[in-house]
Order: structure tokens, then sequence, then C-alpha cells
């Protein structure tokens, strides 16, 4: 009998073999006169698929997330431009998975970039939802950083007159809030509650010999109304309130800890025969601790009348990486979430940015320039006065030649001087173009995070970076190409005369 060999799968980096009827990527049509998003992003693209310098680098990147470690057998799945591509237009345009999926299969620019459209007559090829979901979700935020250092070398390449000229630089920070509701102790009660249901029915479901749990969505049903009645007591006004609350919590207190006791004196029967079931019981064990956690709070604050210190608050327990920042502003004058800081030069393009944690503006100046000054020449660095602090001025004295930072408070007469110099004020005043660049990011996604978990946040984030770098260049290289053919045009014409 003749032994079959193995074919060898792998994941590459575009289809190099052109097939016949496939649209070839690099003829992608850009439309340049459009006020649309999506040319500037195709032409960055392409001009980065083009040039052996900056995709080279790129692919090994993905190659050493992707692969490493991997067999070189198995399922063909996404090439490395194809995963690339869909990240940066699901946050270059700012549309969630089911637009991305609808959009490979229609749109016939991204379906020409991805490598995939095909003339007329020849079989068509489809991207699956769950596909695409997958694969974008490989990128990490580490991964994502090397890239972006790319990208930006690639901007300073079309931007830059002179590859040795010195940066001007603006850091600042805002919020990129995460998926969670407001948060009470009482409604992240119910939250621990009702998913130790879920899961218990899961069990039930799976295992119906279990006994004990026919009712459970009597359970769910009742502590939903009495966590409602609750925070009605808690919201409204009117006369005896502290003692509705008090009554309201309470009640909402016997059942919680009623049901506590009844999924710990019923866990060990649950029956273990896969993965699943252990995923399910370490699941049930997680929520039950939040649920003695906040039936611990609300007792506390509502019953004994304690002040709970910041410092044993979650603010949900899905996220739970999820912070309290308030930054002094009146609308909104709370936000949850993580502080972002970024660092934009003279062009626009970010060149850094840094997830804060539980950290104050001031506190992050030694690490960004770390980070900065050893990749970069810097002449002129601003902030806002959130980031002064003395030492950190010192520091960046040493190696910045201008460093725009306004002191908090009181100015000496030396420091009055040195803020009233034109340099100063005219840097103080370019500050402000940050703003422009952090709403931009918030238009592009970067206002509030969809992705579940710490990982999801970071990867979001760091994609969302990229996509806005590759949109402001592909603007520049669109702007460059029609000053050409105006030029070209103008030419012809004197010839013509």
């Amino acid at each position: 009998m003749r032994k079959i060999k193995k074919k060898l799968i792998m994941r590459k980096r575009f289809e190099e073999q052109f097939k016949i009827g496939l649209k070839p990527i690099s003829k992608t049509y850009v439309l340049l006169k459009s006020r649309d998003d999506v040319p500037a992003l195709v032409k960055s693209l392409l001009e980065i698929f083009n040039t052996p310098k900056y995709n080279e680098r790129i692919f090994s990147i993905l190659e050493d997330k992707l692969m490493k470690g991997k067999k070189r057998t198995g399922r063909n799945g996404l090439n490395l431009w194809q995963i690339f591509v869909l990240a940066q237009f699901r946050l270059a345009l700012n549309i969630d998975y089911d637009r991305l999926h609808f959009m490979a299969n229609s749109d016939s620019t991204l379906r020409q970039l991805l490598g995939i459209e095909t003339e007329t007559g020849f079989e068509r090829i489809e991207l699956d939802y769950q596909r695409i979901l997958d694969n974008v979700h490989l990128l990490d935020d580490i991964t994502l950083r090397e890239i972006n250092e790319i990208i930006v070398e690639f901007g300073h390449g079309v931007f830059k007159k002179k590859e040795e000229e010195a940066l001007s630089l603006k850091t600042d920070s805002y919020v990129v809030e995460s998926n969670v509701h407001f948060p009470t102790d009482y409604s992240l009660l119910w939250d621990s509650s009702r998913k130790a249901i879920n899961t218990i029915d899961r069990f039930t479901r799976k295992y119906p010999s279990i006994e004990g749990w026919r009712k459970s969505y009597d359970w769910f049903k009742s502590l939903k109304n009495l966590s409602r009645a609750l925070g009605k007591a808690s919201s409204s006004g009117g006369k005896n309130k502290a003692e509705r609350e008090n009554y309201a919590a309470r009640q909402y207190l016997v059942k919680s800890k009623a049901l506590r006791n009844k999924i710990n004196n019923s866990k060990n029967g649950f029956l273990i025969k896969d993965i699943e079931d252990l995923a399910n019981i370490i699941a049930l064990e997680h929520f039950i601790v939040l649920m003695d956690k906040h039936i611990d709070l609300v007792d506390r604050r509502l019953i004994k009348g304690e002040e709970i210190p910041h410092e044993e608050k979650l603010f949900s327990i899905f996220e739970q990486y999820t912070e309290w920042i308030t930054k002094g502003k009146q609308r909104p004058n709370v936000e949850l979430g993580k502080k972002l800081a970024i660092t934009t030069d003279q062009f626009g393009l970010i060149v850094d940015y840094y997830i804060m944690e539980h950290e104050a503006d001031s506190g992050i100046v030694t690490i960004l320039a770390e980070r900065i000054l050893q990749k970069y020449k810097v002449n002129i660095w601003s902030f806002d006065k959130g980031f002064w602090h003395k030492d950190n001025k010192a520091l960046l004295q040493t190696q910045v030649e201008n460093v725009i930072m306004p002191k908090k408070g009181k100015l000496n007469k030396l420091e009055s001087e040195e803020e009233h110099e034109p340099l100063f004020k005219k840097s103080r005043n370019k500050h402000s173009a940050i703003e422009s660049n952090i709403n931009e990011l918030e238009h592009r996604g970067l206002n509030k995070c969809p992705d579940k978990g710490y990982h999801g946040f970071k990867r979001y984030i760091g994609i969302g970076i990229v996509a806005y770098n590759l949109h402001r260049i592909g603007k520049q290289l669109i702007k460059i190409e029609l000053a050409k053919k105006q030029e070209d045009l103008k030419k012809i014409l004197k010839r013509a005369a």
C-alpha cells in the first residue's frame, strides 16, 4: 500500500502564488478625492504591503507571535496580512465584528486588499464571522507595541523633510472606559448571585439527576426583585428613607445568604466528568467568593452604617481591572475604566502610549522618559500641570532642550519669568493640539472598550493606536499624491501653451 505523505500547512504571510481569477492586492484602487476614512487607511496599508523595508519587519513580528512553537501541520487559517488588515479596519472605522464580517464579504475594496476578491465567473471566497473574531483575537498588546514602532518609523519617513529632524512631543492622558454598568455594592451582589445561578443551571441541564435546584428561576426572580427594591429605596427620598432602606437591605441580605448557604451545601454533589465541568466548578467558586464579599459590603454600609474604604471596593465582577476615576471635570465627574497616556509628535503621530495602573499623571513621567528618549531625539516636550513635579522637570531637562511643564500652585519669580518666555507660551498654546488627537482616538473607538477582559482591553487599545497612525499617514500620502498630480498637470498645460 502506498504511503500518503501528509501535506505541510502553515500560516502564510500572504498568498504569494497568484491564482487565476483573484484580483491582486497591489492593484487595489484608492479613491483619492474622498472624505471617508477608508481611502486613507487603504493607501497606507498598500504602501506597507508594497514596501519590503516595513512589511518584512511587521510580518516577522506577527510570525513570532502567531506561529512560534506551533506545528507546521493543521488547518490553514487566515494569513498574516489578512489578520493585520481586518484588525486595522475594525478600529479605524470604529465598527463591531458584525459590520467587519459584512464588509469582508461585500466591500470590494476591503476584499481585494485581503486578497480574496475574484473576477466575475470565478468561485467566490467568503470569511466566517467566528474565523475573523478568533484570528484578530490572536494579537496582543506586546505585539502591537512593536508594530506601532515600525508604523511610526514609516510615518516619519512620510512626514519628515530631514531624517535627523528632532521631535516636538506632547503628552496627555484621558480615560478609556470599560464596558460596565454603574456599580453599587447591591447591584454587584446581584451580578454575583445571578452568575452563580446560571453556572448551576449549566450543571442541571447536563446532569438532570442533580436535585434541589428545580426552582432556580424562583431564586433568580426573587433576588432580582429584592435588588430593585433596595435600589429604589436608596435612590428615592421622602420620610423614613433610612428605615425603608434598612428594611430592604435586610430582606435582600437574608435571601442572598440563603442562596450562598444552599450553594455551599450542594456544590460538592456536582459531577466533574470533563474539562467543562471543572471550568464550571472553578467559575462557581469564584462567584461564591464575590457573593461573600458583597454580602459583607452591603451589610457594613447599609446595616452597620460604615464608610467602606475605596481600596476594598470592586467596580465590576466581570472587568475587575476597572478603576473609579475622578479627573475633576463637571461632565462626566466620574469615569469607569483605565487612564491612557499618549505622547504625540509634531505630525500628530502617537509615538508612545501607556496604560496607567492606579497611577497619577506626575508618577509616570520617569517611565515615559525611559521608554521614549532612548528611541527618539526630542527637542521640545510639553505637558499640562497634572504632570508637574520638580524631580520630573529636573530629570527631563538633562536630556531635552526645552521642557514645557507648567507648575502647579504659586510661581516664584524665576518660574514666572520662565513661563512668560515666548517659546514657553507658544509651546504651551500648541500643547492643546493633543486634545484633537484624543478626540480623534475616541471617534475611532478608544472612548469605550467593548472587548472582554484586561487582555482584550489592552489589545483593543493597541489596535486603535496603530489604526489611528495608519489613517493619519494615509491622509498625508494621499495629499502628497494629489499635489504631485496637480504639479504634473501644470507642467503639461505649460508645455501645451
